[in-house]
Formats: structure tokens, sequence, C-alpha cells
């Protein structure tokens, strides 16, 4: 901490090629993960009902293991050509290999995780608050694809994601107070069941998922409740938006599963950077200065 102290320039440096590295890995934690959901959920289904559900034959995915190889060839990926952004580049977006094109996501989930690391230690000192912020952020990046990609948001990243904002309270490192915190969680997390419950009864849909719920709750406990309605507010209208391309895009007949948990999660972040200069222009202007 003492030498981000005396150079303060170092930290941006750090934050931004720490972020190109977890980059590469949230590339595959937003593949893997919902593989390894679906082999546990195949693997429950076998165990409860044995008769009727054959047992799983797929070989056993772990963030680590099977290593990483090219879909076509097989060929394995070496330390070299796993260099964030740069690897991709020198090789033309190709397989070293085969030839085989690969996709032009890989390094841009590397240099959105960078960009996004560099604007958070642009705005906050290095320190314990600091470092969490970049882990929050690198969270809510995987949240993001993953859900866009399956509609799904994993109860392993979004229940630890609302514990660590509150243990960040507990130790002192949150400009919240642990039971502005705990509030934020449980405000987050009760608006939208509450949401979800009269949608149901009025219409007999699902408005939203459980994800979502646990989402909104992880974002009270990092930003607390005064927050909440800026975030709602912010991912509802880019939700709008977002939905009217898809249903352009796809067709008056679209039958895809809209995914909202992007955009909580775009919101929150906007609201952790800028959250404080948004509200007091709100105000500025609702109450004329």
């Amino acid at each position: 901490m003492e030498l981000f102290s005396f150079y303060p320039w170092l930290f941006p440096i750090f934050a931004t090629v720490f972020g190109l590295l977890i980059g590469s890995f949230l590339n595959v934690v937003i593949f893997r993960l919902p593989k390894m959901m679906e082999q546990e959920w195949k693997e429950e289904c076998h165990e409860y009902f044995p008769e009727t559900v054959p047992e799983p034959t797929e070989e056993r995915i772990t963030l680590s293991h099977p290593a990483s190889t090219c879909p076509k060839c097989n060929t394995g990926i070496k330390f070299y050509d796993n260099i964030p952004v740069i690897s991709w580049l020198l090789l033309r977006g190709k397989c070293r290999q085969c030839s085989n094109p690969i996709s032009a996501r890989y390094p841009l989930v590397e240099l959105l995780t960078g960009t996004l690391a560099l604007v958070v230690s642009l705005h906050f000192p290095a320190g314990p608050w600091g470092f969490a912020l970049l882990g929050f952020t690198f969270v809510l990046v995987a949240l993001t694809f993953i859900d866009f990609d399956t509609q799904l948001l994993p109860d392993s990243l979004t229940l630890p994601l609302m514990w660590a904002g509150i243990v960040t309270a507990l130790l002192g490192w949150s400009p919240l107070s642990l039971e502005t915190s705990i509030i934020g969680a449980m405000t987050g997390y009760l608006s939208l069941w509450s949401i979800y419950w009269l949608f149901k009864l009025l219409t007999g849909k699902e408005g939203m998922g459980y994800g979502d719920f646990k989402l909104f709750a992880a974002l009270g406990a990092w930003l607390g409740w005064s927050m909440l309605p800026m975030i709602i507010l912010m991912a509802s209208i880019a939700g709008t938006v977002g939905g009217v391309i898809q249903l352009r895009r796809a067709g008056k007949d679209n039958q895809q599963p809209f995914s909202f948990g992007p955009y909580l999660a775009i919101a929150g972040w906007i609201a952790l950077i800028w959250g404080d200069t948004l509200l007091n222009m709100y105000l500025s202007y609702a109450f004329g200065g």
C-alpha cells in the first residue's frame, strides 16, 4: 500500500494490467460456469430419480479442468497464445494450429475488464476499498455475460457478492455503515421480490428470475439502499431500449427470454462511479438548484 501512496500513478497501471489478466480468466468463468451448473443439475436429477434419469457420462468440468483447447483441432492453448488481447492480435484471431477463427469476444471481454478496472482505480485510491471494488467490478462483468448467454445469474456469484459487500462494511472498508449495507441488501431483494409476485398475481406470468433479486440485493449491500431507486430506473430505461432492439432484430414472434440482470449490473456499476454526481444533478434540476 505504501508503494501506491508514494507513486499514485502506479495503481491505475496495476489495476489495468490486473484487469486484463482477470478478463482472460473471466472468459473461462463465463463459458464454463453454466456448463458446470448443468452438470450438477443432471447429477442431482440422477441421484433423486435414478430409474428415469440416466447417469451423466460427460467429463467433469471445472474452471481449471480440462485445459483450454481449440474446439476444432483440440490442440492445447499454450501460455504464450493466451496473453490478454496481444495473443489474439498476433494470431490474427485464428488458432495457431488449424487457423480456426477465435471469437473477437475474448479480447473484448479482456479489454472491457481492463478498462473498467482503470476507471475504478482513477476514482478510488489504492486500499482495501479500492481493491474490493475491483473484485466487485470483475464479478459484475462475469454476471453480465453469463446472463446474456444463458439467462442465468449463478448463486455462486450473486450470493458471495452480496455477503462480500456486507463484510466490507463490517470491516470498515466501505463508506457504508454495517446497518446501511444490510438494509440495502434487504431492500434490494424484497423490492424486486414484491414486484415479481405482484406481476405474477396480476398476469399469471413470471416477469423476472430470482437471480435478479439476489443481484439487486448485492448492489444494495455495496452501494446502500439510497442508490437503489436510481439503479432500477437506469436499468429499466436501458432494458427497455435493449428489449426493443432485441424485438426488432428477432421479429414480433420472438420468444427469446429477456435478460434483465445485465442492465442491473451496468446500472449498478455506473452508480458506483457516478451515482453521487447523477443524484446531485437530478436533485438540482428537480428542485431548481
